[in-house]
């Protein structure tokens, strides 16, 4: 049985299981739009492996983190930019 985390995702609280990537957590939560381009266009994840950069978002304070690559933490709190 997996355990469940508790995260802040802009500022809305959100459970997630262990082990899960923040991507999966965002897109789970139903986050359509990770940041947006220079241009206002709205972006998300696209290679899912830490190539492409699509899926950055702010961390713990810590901005332009891949979160394809980043697993949750209990207490996390995630930014968005889109």
């Amino acid at each position: 049985m997996s355990e469940n985390l508790k995260i802040k995702i802009d500022g809305a609280e959100h459970e997630t299981a262990a082990g899960t990537i923040v991507a999966s957590a965002l897109l789970n939560a139903g986050i359509t739009a990770f940041r947006t381009s220079v241009k206002g266009e709205p972006r998300v994840p696209l290679c899912g492996m830490g190539i492409c950069f699509e899926c950055r978002v702010t961390i713990d304070g810590v901005a332009n983190v891949r979160s394809c690559l980043e697993p949750v933490c209990d207490g996390m709190e995630i930014e968005t930019g889109g």
